[in-house]
């Protein structure tokens, strides 16, 4: 009874959102959200003729688009179906991609000028025989993310860098995301996606490695950027590349990005403060860094550009102690699933975490001290007793220092010995010295450790500051 223009109305309003930002975390933002949801139209194509007709006619009005995931039988589809547009997903968590599967990816990407968006994620065998069809011009490519995941291969399979052919072509891609890719800042590849919103280049390997120069000059192209992030393999030698950056200094001129809201990057300290005076970020709302395993850290300019990053909203923050690095995750309130702030300090031994953490946080006090709410986890190693060495107590209480607004601390019972022995004011020292604004401190007790406070406690007690203490 309705006419086509209500019922187009309709379809258009019942078409799903494939990634709401404020629900997603960030590594479902990048990538990409949920493609499956492109199959929306299926059923209501088949309710009835007109329906059907209707849809294919206004097929671009529509977005329509069909979906070549795991288990599709591509030949079938593509011989029965009109020449829409192709999304090919296989973002797979596991190793059970079919042979199939793999002919019915290869053939859709034989549809150069139908294919709209590309995402693998699979083991490096596969992904070889994938990426040696992205051969030619991809017209209306938009998304293109490629994935090695090192968890997928055998343990005796030797990591092998990938490479795009250098015939590949996409003039209106919009997102770029790779991992373990042998490109060169400088390639075809890069050069030529002026229409970039997206770019995360992942596990740059050494052969690929590139100078702040040569990435400035890159981005400088690209100005609309909304999301950038650049992370190195951990095979760089961070002497090697504080002697290269002294020896080369930055040539190109200054970088404004100011549709940036993401900016993340794995790799030396020394290279992201030779970086970060050279680029401006006027909207950014999310920062994540990964910094190599470091004796020392000196990042005076990070301190700078996070102090002007306006919209880093920090309320809630998680410290996280294990075997391999400490990580610092920070929202913009309790309930958020996306991390505004993420740092990872690579190190093995608590102690060292403890002491790289308190040297880094000193520099960025400022910008922590907004957390409310100051969570610290600690996953001990089963075996290893050299790894779970007790922190120097100076090294937490500068640690505690940073966050001087913290209403609520919860701690896991792996950490209520050494935190209890140094929340305790020295001589001379005022309880409310560390963390004055705490009014609820939550732990995992033991019989051993109820009071294990009780000094904290009756010290904020008498200086009319009260800690409510939680059992959890």
């Amino acid at each position: 009874m309705l006419d086509d223009d209500s019922l187009l109305n309709i379809f258009s309003l019942y078409r799903p959102l494939i990634l709401d930002e404020r629900e997603a975390t960030n590594g479902e933002i990048l990538d990409g959200g949920k493609w499956s949801c492109e199959q929306w139209w299926y059923t209501l194509a088949h309710v009835c003729r007109r329906w059907r007709y209707l849809m294919l006619g206004s097929a671009s009005h529509l977005r329509l688009s069909l979906v070549c995931a795991r288990g599709t039988p591509v030949a079938a589809m593509l011989s029965n179906s009109p020449p829409l547009p192709l999304i090919i997903d296989h973002l797979n968590e596991d190793n059970d991609i079919t042979t199939e599967d793999v002919e019915g990816i290869i053939l859709a990407l034989r549809h150069r000028d139908r294919v709209r968006r590309v995402r693998f994620r699979n083991p490096i065998p596969i992904l070889q025989k994938l990426v040696v069809a992205l051969d030619g011009g991809f017209p209306i490519l938009e998304y293109l993310l490629i994935e090695h995941q090192s968890y997928l291969e055998p343990a005796n399979t030797h990591n092998t860098s990938l490479n795009i052919p250098a015939t590949f072509r996409a003039p209106n891609l919009r997102y770029l995301v790779l991992m373990n890719f042998d490109i060169p800042i400088g390639s075809p590849l890069l050069t030529t996606m002026e229409n970039l919103v997206t770019l995360s280049l992942d596990l740059i390997p050494p052969s690929a490695y590139f100078h702040p120069n040569a990435l400035l000059q890159r981005i400088s192209l690209v100005p609309q950027l909304e999301m950038l992030g650049i992370s190195f393999s951990s095979h760089f030698p961070s002497g090697d590349i504080e002697r290269q950056l002294l020896r080369t200094p930055i040539t190109t001129v200054h970088v404004t990005l100011p549709n940036l809201r993401w900016f993340g990057f794995r790799g030396a300290s020394a290279y992201l403060e030779v970086l970060l005076p050279w680029i401006t970020f006027a909207l950014l709302e999310k920062l994540q860094i990964y910094f190599f395993n470091q004796l020392t850290y000196s990042t005076p300019h990070l301190q700078q550009f996070m102090g002007t990053a306006g919209n880093l909203r920090l309320n809630t923050a998680t410290l996280t102690f294990s075997e391999e690095h400490f990580h610092v995750r920070a929202l913009p309130h309790k309930e958020a699933k996306a991390q505004t702030l993420s740092m990872v300090l690579s190190g093995r031994h608590l102690d060292w975490q403890v002491a790289s953490a308190a040297q880094v946080f000193h520099t960025l006090g400022t910008v922590y001290s907004a957390v409310e709410h100051l969570t610290l986890k600690y996953y001990r190693h089963p075996i290893s007793s050299e790894w779970s060495n007790e922190a120097d107590h100076a090294q937490w209480r500068e640690l505690f220092r940073t966050f001087s607004n913290a209403k609520t601390l919860v701690m896991d019972g792996g950490l209520v010995g050494q935190l209890s022995r140094s929340l305790q004011p020295a001589e001379g020292e005022s309880p409310t010295d560390l963390l004055p604004e705490l009014h609820e401190l939550s732990y995992h007790s033991t019989d051993a450790s109820d009071d294990a406070f009780f000094r904290f406690i009756d010290a904020r007690q008498k200086a009319d500051r009260p800690v409510t203490v939680i059992h959890l």
